[in-house]
């Protein structure tokens, strides 16, 4: 039997529970960090990846005094890929004039180029792409 003042030796019966505590805080951070990094790397890879549809504003001509802009656009894309794209028409103040949303609907094409009309509000002097989603 120990005497009253002794110490029991250090490491001989099991762990204390400040040593079980940091270890399962431990165990349980380093899980929760790869859940984290894998979901941000899913993300990612999704975001880049999952990109089906990119296009481009080729031209634009704003006919003077007349309540329209003429767009050609380019559009690439997956061949089995449809979405949209939304144009807009600019005045020489910056404000927006006119919108339209493009439906890319044509299956088995990789390139489409289409030449649409923004119909607007008032003279416009430019036309820019928004962007294009896939769906």
């Amino acid at each position: 039997m120990a005497a009253v003042g002794e110490k029991l030796p250090q490491g001989r019966y099991g762990r204390s529970a400040d040593e079980r505590a940091d270890r399962k805080l431990r165990i349980v951070g380093a899980v929760l960090g790869v859940g984290m990094l894998g979901l941000v790397g899913w993300f990612g890879y999704d975001y880049v990846a999952g990109t089906k549809i990119s296009a481009e504003v080729i031209k634009f001509d704003v006919t003077e005094g007349a309540d329209e802009v003429q767009v050609h656009l380019e559009v690439r894309k997956d061949e089995a890929a449809t979405g949209s794209c939304t144009l807009r028409a600019l005045a020489e103040d910056g404000g927006e004039v006119g919108r339209l949303d493009v439906r890319i609907g044509q299956e088995g094409e990789k390139r489409v180029d289409q030449v649409v009309r923004i119909r607007t509000t008032r003279q416009a002097t430019s036309a820019e792409l928004m962007g294009c989603h896939a769906g």
